[in-house]
């Protein structure tokens, strides 16, 4: 274990540091998605929603969110689609819930379009450098829900699935063996939606039309699919979106045993996701190796002192390694953010 106390700024080289030990694992932070595109470096999407410029969350909407005490997306539209069709049954006037689930909706899609990477700028080159880097894991956790993963294992399906089969694919926890390198989405993506009765399936799509056609709302004005991923807010909201699907709970599990060496790429491991630490902690994978930025000495240092802090008395063995050196830090990555 890193002493606390006694920590220098050297950082290890990825490629020389995955050759003495075995990384089975991989889990993917927001660190990888700014290295694409530095707009997914925003604090908060609801925070966002309240300040698009076209159609934000009007005061009625934020009203919802208050009522719920949450910032989750996923849970107030739940909610709203649920009221809205018990209104129905009921006899009693359903506009109200169906008015204010569409306006959220759509300040939720113009909100990831204003921050997401347009497929147009997106490098082939780049998504075969994260496509090739996942695929030499046996198990990739991501917290990011944008599609920049989505775009790559596409590229390679033969070599990465993320579980979900089918023509119209869905998660089927009793399919869910493979040899293949598994792709866990931990807080769910842009392209997986909840349906009716709980369960998850996987928006199909040709290269960019996905982000395109985002959770388009339904010009017929009915209740359509709920986004499945989970925003932000506090790590007990998150839990309560994560054990309400099936499949979302089934990755925070594997998470929960991943006791194999761990590689930890642009991923905080702040406050708001406690519930990640909670599982790594439980886990206790023998060997962490995890990535830092070199800002600055003092920088390298405070990082070393938190996730020493974070993996205390866990007896996990913590590397720590430039992320630069790794392919999904490579600065060629980077998109300029257009004006």
């Amino acid at each position: 274990m890193t002493d606390i106390q006694d920590v220098d700024a050297n950082l290890e080289d990825w490629n020389t540091l995955r050759t003495s030990a075995a990384f089975g694992g991989l889990l993917v932070g927001n660190g990888a998605s700014r290295a694409v595109w530095d707009d997914f470096g925003y604090d908060s999407l609801f925070e966002n929603a309240r300040t698009v410029e076209e159609k934000p969350l009007s005061p009625s909407e934020l009203s919802v969110f208050d009522a719920m005490q949450t910032r989750s997306f996923e849970q107030v539209l739940s909610a709203l689609k649920t009221t809205s069709r018990v209104n129905k049954a009921l006899a009693v006037s359903s506009a109200a819930p169906r008015n204010r689930y569409y306006a959220i909706k759509e300040a939720l899609i113009n909100t990831v379009h204003a921050v997401h990477i347009p497929w147009r700028l997106v490098e082939p080159s780049t998504l075969s450098t994260i496509g090739q880097e996942l695929g030499t894991y046996r198990t990739v956790f991501t917290t990011n829900y944008d599609l920049l993963s989505y775009w790559a294992i596409e590229q390679q399906p033969e070599a990465i699935t993320d579980l979900f089969q089918g023509t119209e694919p869905a998660f089927d926890l009793s399919a869910t063996h493979t040899d293949k390198t598994r792709l866990l989405y931990l807080h769910g993506g842009l392209h997986l939606v909840r349906n009716q009765d709980g369960t998850a399936r996987k928006l199909m799509s040709t290269e960019g039309t996905l982000l395109g056609n985002f959770a388009i709302n339904n010009t017929i004005r009915t209740l359509d699919d709920v986004p499945l991923f989970v925003n932000e807010g506090p790590t007990q909201d998150k839990l309560k979106t994560i054990r309400s699907s099936d499949y979302l709970s089934f990755c925070y599990d594997q998470l929960l045993s991943h006791g194999d060496g761990l590689c930890i790429f642009g991923h905080a491991l702040g406050e708001q996701d406690n519930h990640i630490v909670h599982a790594l902690r439980q886990a206790k994978p023998k060997v962490v190796a995890i990535s830092i930025y070199p800002r600055s000495k003092a920088f390298i240092q405070h990082q070393k002192r938190y996730y020493a802090k974070v993996f205390e008395d866990t007896g996990c063995q913590l590397r720590f390694f430039d992320s630069k050196t790794h392919a999904l830090g490579n600065p060629k990555l980077a998109v300029p953010v257009e004006d």
